[in-house]
């Protein structure tokens, strides 16, 4: 089997780069053995392995996430000294968090071990007790309360006298409580309260896109089989549009001033981080915004093209290459400028030296239908993954198994004690996952832009827009650019196929699912197509994720993380001054052969990783570039509000003396 659930798990191996000739991926528990980590991490694991046995859903998951690492840092900050917390002893959003004065045990270790245990429990065991693989992961759950050496059955929520368990217990119910009334919807299965897409769907196994009725407007998808993360068929062969009032949902360090609410159709649309509207088409087709609208995804389509394990095309793949960005465009018409149309990649300076080894990168020349290939698979999320707000969270957690790696916050002052690093590096990525999740979801069901396969299929129906003179003009139609985007003509191995081909519009592009028939030996490849049967390079029973396009998911997640990465770390670069990721040579593909030969993606800092990410769902075919700047700008927000709001949490009494400081002073036992 290709690309095993075991490798799903592992994303990178970071090593030291001096005195290291060969790399290769390991998985956390292959360094260090799992009892050796904190609870903290212990459960963090767990709610990551949940999130794979789970329907993808990267909304719930993020604020699954920030939950779980809001619960286990208030465990651990109700018995500081000096940190307050998150949501404990406070009214947030309305709910009252109450705390009442209670006896501080003497080993406030132990203490904080089992508060943080239950506390996790009693929130995973609610929010995933019916998930698909609910019963093996409540197993997994149970072994780790034996093993720690808890009573499961303990429910008591009284923790008058200062009984850890009971605490935890207290802390998940007011999480779980207060989840029910956040906005998202979760006591209905998270479902949608008045969003209703205004185009019927894409049949994708149909050429073309006929029943488009608005092409600035997303629209569903129509397929054979939907499969979801894990391998679960899911009930339906049209998926509803996910989480498009995600915008309601309440955050975590983001305010009022941050927030826009916007009227469409009759219902508020709530926008935090507004960037504006992306490229529309208009009616005439002959607008800027028409063109830029145009060109972004007559990009998908070129870069697409790059997809063929033939091409013999070389490229640097080492950070001598890659990253180092300094700035982005500030327009969409600056976009061109910045991404390289043709070739693909984009304005990467490169580093000269590794900061670590002082010493130069070096180089690691690649096909780059290898490289782009396994970008678009190593960071899509999809099926079998945990979502992009896990997958961050599973590379901080190997940043941390790093053994270069220092736990001391912001890279200065003491080393602290692992449980308190991780419960706030945690606390500080789940929030900013949470908060990006808000922002680009209140983008996405607010503009609700479409994906690049409905807008290049709808494209192909309309023609061309180079020439009034030729065929099949029309003002909403493809540019032709010579040996990307022609015209069929006589002769034409696709007009000898159907003569009813002629004068289509047709694209030099990966050919689509239709033509691999063993995912373990056959390559789709690149090829003259019809456009009105393009396909993203994606799986058949996914193909696009079923939500609206603007802005990306995925930049504006990894762009926070990479931010907060940086922060809480104190350095924008891995440890070692290099991330890695190992591809085996026609192993890692999932559904086509691939890579030819084996490749390792590199990354010197968390920024060059994220804007990999960015660059990895055009090859992907999942987003044209102007949904990807403004995520990343978003991203960048989102963190800084993170930082500064987190570091008000974590030295609170170092400021002023409060309740919980009195608290225990008072009620220490003898």
């Amino acid at each position: 089997m290709k690309r095993t659930y075991f490798l799903l798990a592992i994303l990178f191996c970071l090593v030291l780069a001096e005195g290291h000739s060969q790399h290769t991926a390991v998985s956390s528990k292959d360094t260090i053995a799992e009892s050796q980590h904190t609870v903290v991490r212990r459960w963090n694991e767990i709610l990551l392995d949940h999130i794979r046995g789970d329907f993808a859903r990267p909304t719930v998951h993020a604020r699954n996430l920030y939950h779980l690492s809001a619960a286990m840092y208030d465990a651990w900050a109700i018995y500081d000294d000096i940190a307050t917390p998150h949501f404990m002893g406070k009214e947030v959003d309305g709910h009252d968090f109450v705390l009442e004065e209670f006896y501080q045990p003497i080993d406030i270790e132990s203490a904080r071990k089992e508060a943080i245990s239950f506390a996790a429990y009693r929130l995973l065991d609610h929010r995933f007790k019916f998930s698909p693989e609910g019963y093996h992961l409540v197993l997994r759950m149970d072994s780790l309360m034996t093993d720690l050496g808890y009573d499961k059955n303990n429910l008591s929520t009284d923790y008058a006298y200062g009984k850890p368990a009971n605490l935890g217990n207290y802390i998940a119910h007011h999480i779980i409580q207060y989840g029910l009334k956040d906005g998202s919807n979760e006591q209905s299965g998270y479902t949608n309260l008045y969003y209703q897409p205004i185009n019927k769907p894409l049949i994708m196994v149909k050429p073309g896109n006929p029943d488009v009725s608005k092409i600035n407007r997303w629209q569903p998808l129509t397929l054979e089989l939907n499969i979801g993360q894990g391998g679960h068929v899911i009930h339906g062969t049209t998926l509803p549009f996910l989480s498009p009032e995600w915008g309601r949902v309440k955050p975590f360090a983001m305010d009022t001033t941050d927030l826009e609410i916007k009227q469409r159709e009759g219902h508020e649309w709530y926008v935090y981080n507004d960037p504006g509207p992306p490229p529309m088409m208009s009616a005439e087709g002959n607008d800027e915004m028409s063109d830029l609208f145009r060109r972004g995804f007559e990009m998908v389509a070129v870069w697409s093209s790059h997809l063929d394990p033939k091409d013999t095309t070389m490229i640097d793949i080492s950070p001598a290459s890659i990253g180092n960005i300094s700035d982005y465009p500030s327009s969409f018409a600056d976009y061109e400028n910045f991404y390289n149309f043709f070739d693909g990649g984009d304005a990467s300076q490169g580093h000269a030296l590794n900061p670590s080894t002082h010493t130069p990168y070096t180089p690691q020349m690649v096909k780059r239908s290898d490289y782009a290939r396994v970008l678009a698979e190593f960071w899509a999320d999809g099926p079998e993954s945990e979502t992009p707000p896990g997958h961050w969270f599973t590379i901080l957690n190997y940043v941390m198994d790093h053994p270069d790696f220092v736990r001391t916050y912001k890279g200065k002052g003491e080393v602290l004690d692992p449980l308190e690093y991780e419960v706030k590096a945690y606390l500080m990525l789940g929030g900013a996952m949470h908060d990006s999740a808000i922002s680009a979801w209140g983008i996405k069901g607010y503009y609700d832009y479409l994906r690049p396969v409905s807008a290049i299929r709808t494209m192909a129906d309309k023609g061309q827009k180079t020439d009034p003179s030729l065929p099949s003009y029309h003002p909403q139609g493809f540019d032709l650019i010579p040996g990307y985007i022609e015209l069929v003509k006589k002769g034409d191995p696709l007009a000898i196929a159907d003569s009813s081909n002629i004068d289509e519009i047709k694209l030099y592009t990966w050919k689509g699912p239709s033509y691999i028939g063993d995912p373990e030996t056959d390559a789709a490849g690149v090829g003259w197509i019809l456009a009105k049967d393009w396909w993203p390079f994606q799986r058949p029973t996914f193909v696009s994720p079923n939500f609206s396009g603007f802005l990306s998911g995925h930049s504006t997640f990894s762009s926070a993380a990479a931010e907060v990465l940086s922060f809480v770390t104190g350095s924008p670069f891995f440890p070692g001054g290099m991330g890695e990721f190992v591809a085996e040579a026609n192993e890692f593909l999932e559904f086509e052969e691939g890579p030819t030969e084996t490749i390792t993606l590199q990354w010197a800092t968390y920024k060059d990783a994220s804007e990999q990410t960015s660059l990895s769902r055009i090859w992907g075919g999942i987003h044209p570039p102007a949904d990807d700047i403004p995520g990343r700008l978003i991203g960048t927000r989102v963190a800084k509000n993170v930082a500064d709001y987190t570091e008000d949490l974590f030295f609170a009494k170092s400021k002023k003396g409060n309740f919980f400081s009195r608290l225990f002073r008072k009620f220490r036992k003898e």
